[in-house]
């Protein structure tokens, strides 16, 4: 019998290079292999022109995808933008040849 090994290199060759194309999101843009560095919406509710006057950010970041931290969410950013009333929100989404990402929640309000 002979004994196949190539599937387990391939399957981890689709989850390192399948990993960076995860993100759920209304918007995603197109994401290159050695380098994205891309900005998009969070929200689709943009009948609002007034994005407010305070601007918050909050990221997580991974080397290799061996190891992450970092706190992205909606709450984080806010409060490091002093805003109460979150208005419009939209990502950044940083990736160099997977052996750096980063991903940051922005949030716009009062």
């Amino acid at each position: 019998m002979k004994k196949r090994t190539g599937g387990a290199v391939w399957g981890l060759a689709v989850a390192l290079l399948g990993a960076p194309g995860c993100l759920q999101a209304p918007v995603v843009p197109p994401q290159g292999l050695v380098y994205s560095g891309t900005s998009a919406p969070l929200d689709t509710d943009l009948d609002q022109a007034d994005l407010g006057a305070h601007r918050g950010e909050a990221s997580t970041h991974s080397i290799l995808g061996l190891v992450a931290w970092g706190d992205a969410s909606t709450s984080a950013a806010a409060a490091a933008g002093g805003i109460t009333d979150v208005k419009h929100q939209d990502y950044h989404y940083l990736n160099v040849l997977g052996v750096y990402q980063s991903y940051t929640t922005i949030v716009h309000g009062d």
